[in-house]
């Protein structure tokens, strides 16, 4: 089934399933080996498991209290773009005839301890989300999708780019990576958000709606 852009970049689903099991985690889709993507369904929903982390995050993140003014704004602006990532991802599984994953639960630590903790952790979800679209792009077969999917690589690096400002880090290296950014294999983004991961989910009724 091809499957247009207008309807991945529009896709408007519900809220995400409330109290969602840790399934992801023994799913075959869930952090499959790069060669283990059997079609677009499989990098989908590849992308949406790290798609409910960051969405969860910021949920969290934003409800604990601990930005003001600028910082804030732009935050939950970056919660709204995640959960529409998850909200559009789902969409466009189940428009492919496909199931989307079940959210994985979450445990992010002293994450949410100071503003300083949540904006570095921020920062490291947002660059390994930029790698990881960046090494399954290759695996997508739909030139619609892939197009679409580029789309979401640029706000998450655009996110990363933001948050590196607001932590006062080097332009080079921190606000932006370099000349190119890096790919990295769905083994290397399990090692980095791994520590993240736990029992049945965390999400909430409004953790993932399309704005």
């Amino acid at each position: 089934m091809t499957i247009k852009r207008s309807d991945f970049v529009k896709g408007r689903t519900a809220v995400v399933p409330a109290t969602v099991a840790v399934g992801a985690l023994n799913n075959k889709f869930a952090w499959a080996q790069a060669a283990d993507f059997e079609d677009d369904v499989d990098v989908l929903n590849y992308a949406l498991t790290l798609e409910y982390l960051e969405a969860e995050f910021y949920r969290q993140g934003n409800s604990a209290g601990l930005l003001s003014g600028k910082e804030r704004q732009y935050l939950d602006k970056v919660q709204i773009d995640e959960e529409s990532h998850v909200a559009t991802i789902r969409s466009t599984i189940m428009k492919l005839g496909g199931s989307p994953v079940a959210a994985p639960g979450v445990d992010f630590g002293d994450a949410f301890e100071s503003r300083s903790k949540y904006l570095t952790t921020s920062h490291t979800f947002e660059n390994t989300g930029v790698s990881a679209y960046l090494g399954a792009a290759g695996f997508i077969t739909d030139k619609a999708i892939l197009q679409a999917a580029a789309g979401i690589f640029g706000v998450e690096a655009r996110h990363a780019a933001i948050v590196g400002n607001l932590l006062g880090l080097e332009p080079e290296g921190g606000v932006y990576m370099g000349a190119t950014e890096t790919p990295l294999t769905s083994a290397e983004v399990l090692d980095a958000v791994s520590p993240f991961l736990t029992g049945p989910g965390a999400m909430q009724d409004d953790a993932a709606t399309t704005r």
